[in-house]
């Protein structure tokens, strides 16, 4: 593979062209400041991966001028009703929230990641692929980026920051020193998009409660109206679901009516880790990302904070360039991390409530949301806090 070489220096590296390492590129660009953006695959990947974008996100996407555009290419939820078994449990409505996205968008992040990478290119911006960072060097007063090229060839640039926004595995993060705080659920997940015939509305996400485990189903922009994400807890999952494992647990756990699955799109399995990088800096590295902190599905917080946080690093670094004393990206950390830890805390209470196994421990939960889901501060509450409205 033939690789275009990268420049000698630039202001900032950015590692990792995902949701928050193409966010930090956008700010930067339209900053005007010179920026380089790395990713190890030769291509982006394809697979819709996470699919929710929330509210909050869409405010700070739109001031980056893309908000509108995604919102047309997804599919608008207001609801998010919650099940066990056929019985109705509690409905979380997002119609009331104080935003110009009272919504949900349901969107693949292949789209997600095509509609910021179109916003990137209007601004004079790319993505240089494949580089694999090998090392990272503070040399105080700049910092060296070591790599390969898809060609196995060497080389190095030279830059005042870089964002490590590489991934739950960074390869920034570990060159930084800096620790990975936390630890690993006991479940696997099935993860899977599919066509179906569904009982439930459209413009709702359903979560479906039982013994066995948790399941998400949230409907996926679709001309048929038959796309749809399917996320699920099991005790041990299959490497590739299939299309008669997801049949088999949708009718185990899904509500009543007809339920057939038509065809597997994409499946995948695996682990969720709840982790806090225990700093977001070290000199002129920083992160942003999967690269900051990981978590459990539950509620579709991951990658809308992420974005969030690159949207904050881009527009402070841009600031620095500009003139602004370094020390202004101490800021960082100091806003981001507590709403990445409070994430990761209220994604793991959910996690966990949704996966009570015994009798008098689920009817004890069932209860409880029955009854607070009936008073309408609690149900706006809960909506706040998963649209992330709360991050401003």
């Amino acid at each position: 593979m033939t690789t275009t070489p990268l420049p000698a220096t630039t202001s900032v590296v950015i590692v990792g062209a995902g949701p928050a390492g193409l966010t930090a590129a956008i700010a930067l660009a339209e900053a005007g400041v010179d920026h380089v953006l790395i990713d190890r695959l030769a291509v982006g990947a394809n697979t819709s991966r996470a699919a929710v974008v929330h509210a909050r996100t869409l405010e700070v996407l739109d001031e980056l001028g893309i908000a509108d555009q995604l919102a047309a290419r997804g599919n608008k939820v207001s609801t998010f009703h919650l099940h066990d078994g056929a019985k109705s449990l509690a409905t979380i409505g997002f119609g009331d929230l104080p935003t110009a996205f009272p919504y949900t968008l349901l969107v693949p992040q292949d789209v997600t990641e095509q509609v910021l990478l179109e916003r990137l290119r209007e601004l004079g911006g790319t993505v240089h692929r494949p580089f694999t960072v090998t090392r990272v060097i503070d040399e105080k007063g700049s910092v060296a980026v070591e790599y390969v090229d898809g060609a196995d060839q060497p080389g190095a640039i030279t830059a005042d920051y870089v964002i490590g926004a590489d991934g739950m595995h960074s390869i920034v993060r570990e060159q930084a020193g800096i620790g990975f705080t936390g630890d690993s659920y006991p479940q696997s997940f099935i993860l899977a998009d599919v066509r179906m015939s569904w009982p439930t509305p459209r413009d709702e996400v359903s979560l479906h409660l039982s013994p066995e485990g948790a399941t998400v189903v949230a409907p996926l922009p679709d001309q048929a109206n038959e796309r749809y994400r399917v996320v699920a807890t099991v005790d041990e999952a299959p490497e590739h679901p299939t299309l008669d494992d997801i049949q088999q647990l949708l009718a185990a756990r899904g509500p009543d009516g007809e339920i057939r699955v038509h065809e597997v799109l994409w499946s995948s399995r695996f682990r969720v880790h709840h982790r806090v990088a225990d700093h977001y800096r070290a000199g002129r590295v920083l992160l942003a990302g999967d690269a900051a902190h990981v978590h459990s599905p539950a509620g579709g917080q991951g990658m809308n904070t992420g974005i969030q946080d690159a949207a904050l690093l881009g527009t402070l670094l841009a600031k620095v360039q500009a003139g602004e004393p370094d020390s202004l990206l101490d800021t960082y950390e100091k806003v981001r991390r507590p709403i990445a830890l409070e994430v990761v805390a209220l994604t793991d209470r959910m996690t966990r409530m949704m996966t009570l196994r015994t009798r008098p421990t689920r009817a004890l939960r069932n209860t409880a949301l029955n009854l607070l889901t009936r008073i309408p501060t609690v149900r706006r509450t809960m909506a706040y806090q998963l649209s992330e409205l709360g991050n401003r």
